[in-house]
């Protein structure tokens, strides 16, 4: 374990001040970059400023931005990490079966984390490509990914997040959500309709280990036109279930 005097809090903050960006949030004041990381107004201007000038933000005069150039940074994951290279052939094999768009994301922080999709076959949402970020308490592979957590870890994440209603359907209360992850646990899939965003529905199974810990969830998501809910867990959790297995036998 790394001693104290080996941390680099100034690489913990310019690192904060760039995940201060998000799909809902592609640019952002001064001071709203200091209100999310909790730095001064000074410090925030600070990293911003030289985040610009190595060109990894961008700035219009009101507020900053990311540049292309901060993909190179998740590159150096994608590019180095054997995962998602394992994991494409098996979501290919899903996409193919089921003609639908199959994923695979991680739990980080607060959020899922897409690592991998299938090839598209169908427009599902245009929001949602490799490295996107989504809350996990309101999608299929979040609630998954908590399921495999202990109990008490799961009151604690929702004790800790602050859910808000995305659409008219998205569960926000700590007893919903709480037995929303309890469903998912017992019945060890995780179906989400139109919380994340409407007219999108999604079905999910956790991917475990050799040592039987979740390490990733993997989901169908589909158009609600497509398919209802009751017919995706008769038709697709069984496609998703061989995946996982195959898929864990490799972890």
């Amino acid at each position: 374990m790394s001693r104290e005097r080996d941390f680099v809090a100034a690489l913990e903050k310019g690192l904060a001040v760039v995940e201060a960006f998000g799909p809902a949030c592609p640019q952002l004041t001064l001071s709203e970059v200091a209100h999310r990381t909790g730095l001064t107004r000074a410090a925030a201007r600070r990293y911003l400023l030289t985040l610009a000038r190595l060109e990894y933000a961008e700035y219009d005069g009101k507020r900053f931005s990311l540049t292309p150039r901060v993909l190179r940074l998740g590159y150096a994951f994608l590019s180095t990490s054997p995962l998602p290279k394992l994991v494409q052939p098996v979501l290919e094999a899903i996409g193919e079966k089921t003609q639908e768009v199959a994923s695979v994301a991680i739990l980080d922080g607060a959020d899922i984390l897409f690592l991998a999709h299938s090839r598209n076959r169908r427009i599902v949402s245009v929001a949602s490509s490799v490295g996107s970020r989504f809350p996990a308490y309101c999608t299929a592979i979040g609630r998954v990914l908590l399921a495999g957590r202990p109990e008490a870890d799961v009151e604690r994440f929702l004790r800790t997040v602050r859910p808000r209603k995305l659409t008219s359907r998205t569960k926000t209360g700590y007893r919903e959500l709480l037995q929303a992850v309890a469903t998912a646990r017992q019945h060890g899939y995780a179906v989400c309709d139109e919380e994340l965003e409407l007219g999108l529905r999604s079905i999910a199974v956790p991917v475990g280990n050799s040592r039987g810990e979740t390490v990733l969830g993997m989901s169908i998501s589909l158009q609600t036109a497509r398919m209802s809910a009751a017919r995706m867990v008769e038709q697709l959790l069984p496609v998703l279930r061989a995946g996982g297995q195959s898929l864990s036998a490799m972890l």
